[in-house]
């Protein structure tokens, strides 16, 4: 097949975006298909006249990239592009999603997760991997997500909606919610736009950070408990990966860096009961489900002191990096790298959109 790998974009997950996406491209290619990757903000500046014959090129124009310990710079990547319209694809990219068999999105967070790029894609006839607009949008925004999973009765933290608050709103804020809590952007992604204040100090000068993220977030209870997350891939739910963070939140940090860095020690199968087990994968199963989400996603949940399962989120494009969980997750049940990436594929590919 002819395959674009799109990644990159221009969301606070650039960098995670740019090593997922190059691996895929990497294992597609290694599988026998004419793969590209393209990153979706910057496009492709210059380009031959057959625009065909880039499916041909011999590294598949795969970068060498690698994720930093901290977020991009986005008005640095924004200043490098040629086109400085507000556009968020870059040159040549649709061009050559139209060429394609099937886009691979390894794209995170702002345009790649919330429904967008889908939509566009479904706009133009164009295959792509992963679930479809609407699953993906609700899957982005953490309101909309709880909303979902209260109506259909998966366990999750007692929770607040806070759309559209200002600096004006933070004392009042700071006074009503409860602390230990979780405050979140809704459409943020790896542990960017969270905070874990235990105090109302920490609590107001969070509201104040988050701020710079959006003005629509939600409030948790914080949960104490084991760290979990679980993949789904097509009808099936893979084996629980739990999260040990090196110094006691699961941040960007933590989530990319490896142990000797700062980050997270993962175990991978959790050391779980059968019956926890089970009662893990079906509860993602379900979350994946009620979402209307399609052949792969990952839940992260807690698993607290008295044995229940509390569903915090769900990834609709879960990281396909080296430290990411669903490799790691589709290893443990004797599925390579690039088996996983060919089933992701032609999972997709056999999909029948309404769009």
């Amino acid at each position: 097949m002819k395959i674009v790998v799109l990644a990159g974009g221009i969301s606070t997950e650039r960098d995670v975006s740019l090593v997922s996406g190059a691996g895929v491209c990497r294992a597609l290619r290694e599988n026998g298909h004419r793969a590209i990757f393209v990153d979706m903000f910057l496009g492709l500046e210059e380009v031959p006249e057959d625009l065909e014959t880039l499916f041909d090129a011999p590294d598949g124009l795969c970068p060498q990239t690698r994720v930093q310990a901290s977020a991009p710079d986005l008005e640095a990547v924004r200043r490098s592009r040629r086109d400085q319209t507000p556009s968020h694809i870059g040159p040549h990219v649709l061009e050559l999603c139209r060429l394609a068999d099937i886009v691979f999105l390894g794209l995170h967070g702002q345009d790649g997760e919330d429904g967008r790029i889908q939509a566009a894609l479904d706009l133009l006839g164009v295959p792509y991997t992963g679930a479809g607009y609407l699953g993906s949008g609700m899957a982005m925004d953490k309101s909309i997500t709880k909303v979902m999973m209260d109506r259909s009765g998966i366990p999750n933290a007692p929770w607040r909606d806070i759309p559209h608050y200002t600096e004006a709103d933070i004392p009042r804020l700071t006074e009503e919610l409860e602390v230990p809590c979780a405050v979140k952007v809704v459409n943020g992604g790896s542990s960017i736009g969270v905070a874990l204040p235990d105090t109302k100090e920490e609590l107001a000068q969070a509201l104040r950070d988050l701020l710079a993220q959006g003005s629509h977030i939600i409030w948790e209870k914080k949960l104490y408990g084991r760290e979990l997350t679980v993949a789904v891939l097509g009808d099936r739910w893979l084996p629980a990966a739990e999260t040990i963070p090196a110094n006691g939140a699961f941040d960007y940090i933590s989530k990319y860096q490896s142990g000797e860095n700062g980050g997270a020690r993962e175990i991978c199968p959790a050391e779980l009961t059968p019956e926890q087990m089970e009662t893990a994968g079906q509860l993602a199963l379900r979350t994946h489900r009620c979402l209307g989400l399609e052949v792969y996603s990952r839940t992260d949940m807690i698993l607290d002191r008295d044995g229940n399962f509390w569903c915090l989120e769900v990834n609709s494009l879960p990281g396909m990096t080296s430290a990411s969980f669903v490799p790691k997750e589709a290893a443990a049940v004797g599925m390579t790298y690039n088996e996983l990436c060919e089933e992701i594929v032609q999972q997709s590919y056999r999909l029948k959109r309404r769009g």
